[in-house]
């Protein structure tokens, strides 16, 4: 009989720890590799909010970028910005995401590759009108340097 009301104390124990932990709402992900390339981490993942930070969404910064938000030369996440940008909405060289927008190559639902906008623009300024220039190869290229100036 002792293990049956064990059992029962038991599983009240439980439920009480499920209980704290449903009312103390979700909780993010946060990790730094103590690895650094000149003061940026080797790793950095940021998802879910951040009571402690006042953070709704995980922004993480480092070569390697997984979160939320992620800026690196490898970024992965719901807004990916770096070299190589993957998932939701990518921003960089090559990208790879539901909306991704690349200096270089750029593949997803919906792809602008700038680098080849601005080729093509040039192309056709020479081969069929100048006005290609200004309508197409003109506005790509003042993207591509916005995309590809330094961020502070």
């Amino acid at each position: 009989m002792t293990d049956q009301r064990d059992l029962e104390r038991r599983v009240a124990e439980l439920e009480q720890q499920l209980a704290a932990v449903k009312r103390a709402g979700p909780r993010g992900i946060r990790y730094r590799s103590s690895l650094t390339f000149a003061d940026v981490p080797l790793l950095a993942i940021a998802v879910g909010p951040d009571p402690e930070r006042g953070e709704l969404r995980g922004h993480a910064k480092g070569i390697v970028a997984i979160g939320d938000m992620a800026t690196g030369v490898i970024a992965m996440g719901g807004l990916a910005r770096g070299l190589f940008a993957l998932r939701g909405l990518a921003i960089g060289g090559l990208t790879f995401g539901g909306l991704s927008i690349g200096a270089v190559v750029a593949i997803g639902g919906l792809a602008i590759g700038l680098t080849c906008v601005v080729v093509a623009g040039v192309f056709g300024a020479a081969t069929v009108s100048r006005r290609i220039l200004v309508v197409q190869a003109l506005p790509a290229a003042v993207a591509l340097a916005g995309l590809l100036a330094p961020r502070a």
